[in-house]
């Protein structure tokens, strides 16, 4: 696909060989056993479908809610560490989660240790909505199960 944009040559022959050379590596990779669940984890693909979308969504409200919180002159922050569990079990997704929380505008992750992250988020809002059974939580806990 990269080449394509780049090239501009559209000609059906070209598009159709770019393709099946393209399938011809992903099924030989697989058979090589080459790509892993944790390395390349294709099989979580169809999922992101779905999630990338819902994450740009909250990425942009976390920032126009950042974004009030720093130009109102009372500047209401109360910044909050938070310790929870997060209900993924693989290491792709509790990487996913805890990339998730950075992405998001006034929220990091501090530390990820297997079966618990600690969080800094700039305003206690912010804070209650990661806690396990939050929506992001599940969103990724769903997302994680959609390769399976």
């Amino acid at each position: 696909m990269f080449w394509l944009l780049l090239s501009g040559h559209y000609a059906p022959f070209l598009v159709a060989m770019g393709c099946v050379t393209a399938a011809a590596m992903v099924w030989l990779a697989h058979r090589m056993d080459v790509m892993d669940h944790e390395g390349h984890p294709m099989h979580l693909g169809p999922g992101l479908l779905w999630y990338w979308p819902w994450l740009a969504k909250e990425i942009v409200k976390a920032g126009w809610a950042v974004s009030r919180v720093i130009l109102d002159p009372r500047l209401p922050i109360e910044p909050t560490l938070v310790r929870f569990r997060p209900s993924q079990k693989t290491a792709v997704g509790l990487t996913v989660h805890a990339n998730s929380i950075t992405l998001t505008p006034g929220t990091i992750s501090i530390e990820v240790a297997p079966g618990e992250f600690l969080v800094h988020a700039l305003t206690r809002e912010g804070a209650e909505g990661l806690t396990t059974g939050g929506d992001m939580d599940v969103r990724v806990a769903r997302f994680e199960r959609s390769g399976r």
